[in-house]
């Protein structure tokens, strides 16, 4: 079913206008009436989907009616990343469509029209949808406008070439004629689809670049009509909120529901087996979440602890420092490392440690799920269609086609419902298939509690890297030796795939780049019997290695008495588009002048990092004040961009932003910890996210480019957490090696003073 959404509605659609969670009816196979922004949409969850045959389509990406109407359909979801805007810009620009006219809806799961590049796979995730869509969108904008212009040269029997396109109007100037799009929709329709479309030179765009462009989501979230899981209430539904055990890898051994169903609003209880990769438990249905919840609660359950995991946070980084003494699969080499113990060179030898980090969306994980006679139908703000719809299917034993899947928006993901191994969706599909095995075949809905979601499992693994480089009496850098250790991402999902003589590319990538070294090693070790469930992460791999790689370039330089952006200039030769970005981010940040004074007692510093990631490039410099007591507060954050054409500014400064701001949240506070197997964190006030009054001031500026469009999502992330620490050493002396970091500086640590260096103004 395609999710509507819209920017503005016209007097006739706004008549029709209902509340976001009324339903016209159930009826056959269930079938959903309700209003987005303002139009109410119906269809049978069991039936394919196709566009209404007053309706001209002629591709799968794009629809116009005849009210003038341009519906763009989304193969990406919006969480919140700015997706649907981009996807709507491209076809727009191409279609010459008027933007106040353009809304746009999820595209259902099909694969074979929605894949992601070459991979024949629908999902959303690393960054590239505007990458992968450039062209595709542009083009599907293209032929819909070709068509429409020949169907005008024949209405008006002239030349194609003398027809302009502007705005939703197809005009002959010659004859003063013009008419709208959904004028030409019937006879549009009925023409060959062009073999060949000319797409225009960025010289000609009017909507790509433009920063004025007001989004495609923003309207309907902030007139509450946007739809997410939580909001979405179907006839006879029942809500499920399910136990979980407290150790990783127990299963149910017995549970007393008594207390439970004397709740009054309790329909059942479920106990559900798990399978690999997802939880088994125990799940009260309700009528509303808060009953479900209570009853949940009220549950005595005996857990089987046999095969649980006892992982233990301390011990497992006394582990992976001794993994990091020994020898890993070698993953990148070049020169030779020995090289380093030449005498009469500097050697530093430096260990960074990162921890297990939650994903903390804003809407915790959920699934709406209904079993069909022709196959189930989820609801979902779906993220990987295609792996979830195999799994799906794995289960109860039916084709994927069988498992459709409705795109409702996201309220955040940061890579966690792109789970490789479908888990939370897999839990409400096992619990409906159970509970429809009890007499309950209702639609149910599965609603984790932020604590179920904190404590859930499938974090950002937790990393260790050990580096030893090497300077030259120069103070040129020579050698470098990196050891990783973690947990793979990949292993074991539908992404194995990735992996190389047992190397997950994610692990890795972003280590010592992008640095010209001419001695370098990379090593990989990564156990398996850690029992943590892990995934991808905002940004995945990059965000652990930026943080160690630049952390050591900046201990680098301070090593060879040079600036710390001289330094990684004198690096990057050949490399002119990082070069770019961090002579940008310098000028802006003003790195050559000297920073203000703090008030008495406070002292100030500045850091930089520069790291690439997803197709794009970018450098920050954070500066920061830490008071008498040790009080740390990052006060400005500068960023320089190079995304290729930015296809919506205005996206791409909100993603930078939010990217910056969800790093520092996670460097000043982000771990999760565990006790003899047991996660310690529960919720917000012990996972704290970065607080309005911890934000800092950011500015964004981005490099003009004509290269093709890369990623926004990930790439603000990375840099973050090297450049507040590098901050803080130039502003206290104090190395910190360990996120996250804390609101405080430890007065007590031994201090290394900063180099004395005349050519470094940042301390």
């Amino acid at each position: 079913m395609p999710l509507a959404t819209q920017d503005t509605a016209s007097a006739s659609e706004a008549a029709v206008a209902v509340d976001r969670r009324a339903f016209l009816r159930l009826a056959g196979g269930l079938t959903l009436g309700f209003c987005l922004s303002g139009r109410a949409v119906r269809v049978r969850a069991d039936e394919p989907f196709e566009p209404a045959a007053r309706l001209f389509a002629p591709n799968a990406f794009v629809r116009i009616g005849p009210d003038n109407s341009v519906t763009v359909i989304a193969k990406y979801l919006e969480m919140g990343q700015g997706a649907f805007t981009g996807l709507a810009t491209l076809l727009a620009e191409e279609l010459d469509a008027d933007w106040s006219q353009v809304r746009v809806e999820g595209a259902p799961a099909d694969a074979s029209r929605y894949a992601n590049g070459d991979t024949g796979m629908q999902y959303t995730g690393g960054s590239n949808a505007m990458a992968n869509a450039y062209q595709q969108m542009r083009r599907a904008g293209a032929v819909a406008r070709a068509l429409l212009v020949a169907a005008a040269a024949q209405l008006w029997h002239v030349p194609t070439g003398e027809i302009q396109v502007a705005g939703g109007v197809v005009a002959h100037a010659a004859s003063k004629r013009s008419t709208k799009f959904g004028a030409l929709t019937s006879a549009a329709a009925a023409l060959p689809l062009p073999v060949e479309v000319k797409l225009k030179q960025p010289s000609q765009f009017k909507l790509i670049g433009n920063a004025g462009l007001r989004r495609k989501d923003s309207h309907a979230k902030t007139n509450g009509s946007a739809l997410f899981t939580q909001d979405l209430k179907l006839p006879g539904m029942l809500v499920a909120v399910a136990s979980h055990p407290a150790r990783f890898g127990a299963t149910l051994k017995h549970v007393d529901d008594t207390a439970a169903r004397a709740i009054p609003g309790v329909v059942a209880v479920v106990p559900f087996a798990g399978g690999p990769g997802y939880f088994g438990g125990v799940a009260v249905l309700a009528h509303n979440t808060w009953v479900a919840k209570r009853a949940r609660d009220a549950l005595v359950i005996e857990w089987d602890e046999t095969h649980a995991t006892r992982t233990d946070s301390e011990q497992l980084r006394s582990r992976y420092r001794a993994l990091a003494q020994q020898p890993g699969r070698i993953a990148v080499e070049a020169g030779d490392v020995a090289f380093m113990d030449t005498p009469g060179l500097q050697v530093l030898d430096a260990t960074y440690e990162v921890p297990y980090l939650a994903h903390a969306c804003m809407e915790p994980m959920n699934c709406l799920v209904q079993l069909t006679d022709s196959g189930v139908s989820i609801w979902n703000g779906e993220q990987s269609q295609t792996v979830d719809q195999r799994a799906i299917a794995e289960l109860l034993a039916i084709k994927p086609e069988q498992v459709r899947i409705t795109q409702l928006y996201a309220g955040g993901s940061f890579g966690r419902r792109a789970s490789p191994k479908s888990d939370y969706v897999l839990e409400a599909v096992a619990i409906a298939r159970q509970a429809a095995t009890m007499g309950q075949r209702a639609p149910i809905k599965l609603v984790w509690m932020r604590t179920d979601d904190m404590r859930g499992g499938y974090y950002r693994p937790a990393f260790l890297h050990r580096i030893r480089a090497a300077l030259d009496g120069a103070g040129l850098l020579v050698a470098w030796q990196q050891r990783i250790v973690g947990q793979s991402i990949r292993q074991g999902t539908a992404f194995d795939r990735g992996n190389q003589n047992g190397i997950d590319s994610t692990s890795i990538e972003g280590a010592a780049e992008p640095y010209v070294i001419a001695n370098l090693r990379v090593e990989l070790t990564t156990p398996d019997d850690v029992g943590v469930p892990v995934q991808g992460w905002r940004a995945l791999g990059h965000t652990h290695t930026a943080f160690a790689t630049e952390c050591m370039l900046d201990e680098l330089a301070i090593a060879a008495g040079r600036d710390p952006y001289q330094f990684r200039r004198d690096l990057l030769a050949g490399n002119p588009r990082h070069l770019a970005v961090l002579d940008l981010v310098a000028d802006k940040a003003g790195w050559r002048q000297p920073l203000l004074p703090g008030a008495h007692g406070e002292r100030r510093g500045r850091g930089i990092a520069v790291h690439a990631s997803f197709g794009s490039f970018v450098a920050q410099v954070a500066e920061v004040s830490v008071t008498a007591d040790g009080k740390l507060r990052v006060e400005r954050v500068v960023c320089a961009v190079d995304c290729g054409i930015a296809i919506n500014p205005d996206v791409v400064r909100a993603q930078m932003e939010g990217g910056i701001g969800y790093g520092l949240g996670a460097a000043l506070h982000g771990a999760i910890t565990l006790k003899d197997g047991v996660v310690e964190q529960s919720d917000f006030d012990d996972y704290a996210p970065l607080r309005m009054s911890e934000m800092p001031a950011i500015e964004v500026h981005t490099v003009p480019s004509q290269q093709p469009p890369s990623g926004v999502g990930d790439p603000g992330t990375p840099p973050l957490a090297p450049a507040v620490v590098n901050a803080i050493y130039h502003a206290t002396g104090v190395r910190i090696r360990t996120l996250p970091i804390g609101e405080r500086i430890p007065t007590n640590s031994p201090r290394v003073e900063p180099s004395d260096a005349s050519d470094d103004p940042n301390h």
